[in-house]
């Protein structure tokens, strides 16, 4: 009897990631070919940082432009069903969830996606022009460049996508605190090492001059400082709680 209960619990399970699965993919397809009724519009807007030194994309073959394009479009279209992927995804794991977990799970969610957005927004405004424009210096210098379409936007995407997860830094630190698997105290001690990590990613993903670094760095270091604030906020927050908790049990 346990065997045939646990089975159909299996089922039910499938049934509602296939059911989760299905509404993401609707949402998705939905988005993504309204990105390809815009796509003239979407593609003006990428490529306006590169117009800016009179350069023109180039592709090696018309049915480039087809590929090109529908890149485009997916990608916007996952950024935008992001969101709704989430909560789909919430809903799917909160069952299996305890109470706590599903309250600050939840109240994250919202937190989640408006740190990525700001994070790609960052890279897309500072870091990625930055960048452009000391590659594109150096190479002019002593090259004929051509920039294949495909490549500037893998080259975008390489610069934009990371930093929306680091921005995430923050996010994750409340959580763990929330959880009781982190302290503030563990993140100041950590800080010398924490730095050092954040300047050798910073060397290694800018231009090496000196502007760049710090257009890298210093934001990274500024991000560490505010999850120290927030998690000593819900670290100090949980104390209070349990001291509660417990002087209602001792009494």
């Amino acid at each position: 009897m346990k065997q045939i209960k646990d089975k159909m619990t299996a089922i039910q399970h499938f049934e509602d990631l296939r059911k989760r699965f299905i509404y993401t993919s609707v949402i998705f397809l939905a988005f993504f070919l309204t990105c390809l009724a815009f796509i003239s519009h979407i593609y003006s807007y990428l490529v306006s940082p590169l117009q800016k030194y009179g350069f023109r994309l180039m592709v090696i073959s018309p049915g480039e432009v087809i590929s090109v394009y529908f890149s485009m479009a997916g990608l916007v279209a996952i950024g935008l069903t992001l969101p709704f992927a989430l909560w789909q995804a919430w809903l799917f794991i909160s069952p299996g969830l305890t109470e706590t977990e599903r309250k600050h799970t939840f109240h994250l969610l919202p937190i989640i996606i408006v740190m990525f957005l700001v994070g790609v927004t960052f890279a897309w405004l500072i870091i990625f022009p930055t960048i452009l424009h000391f590659l594109l210096l150096i190479s002019s210098q002593h090259f004929s460049v051509m920039i294949r379409a495909r490549e500037y936007f893998s080259f975008v995407t390489g610069i934009c996508l990371p930093f929306g997860f680091v921005f995430e830094l923050p996010v994750v630190v409340v959580f763990l605190t929330r959880m009781g698997l982190l302290t503030p105290h563990w993140l100041r001690k950590k800080r010398k090492l924490a730095y050092l990590g954040i300047v050798l990613l910073g060397v290694l993903i800018s231009p090496p001059e000196l502007i760049s670094h710090l257009s890298v760095v210093v934001p990274m270091m500024l991000l560490y400082e505010i999850s120290i604030g927030l998690c000593a906020m819900s670290y100090r927050k949980r104390q209070r709680i349990s001291a509660a908790l417990m002087k209602s049990v001792s009494s």
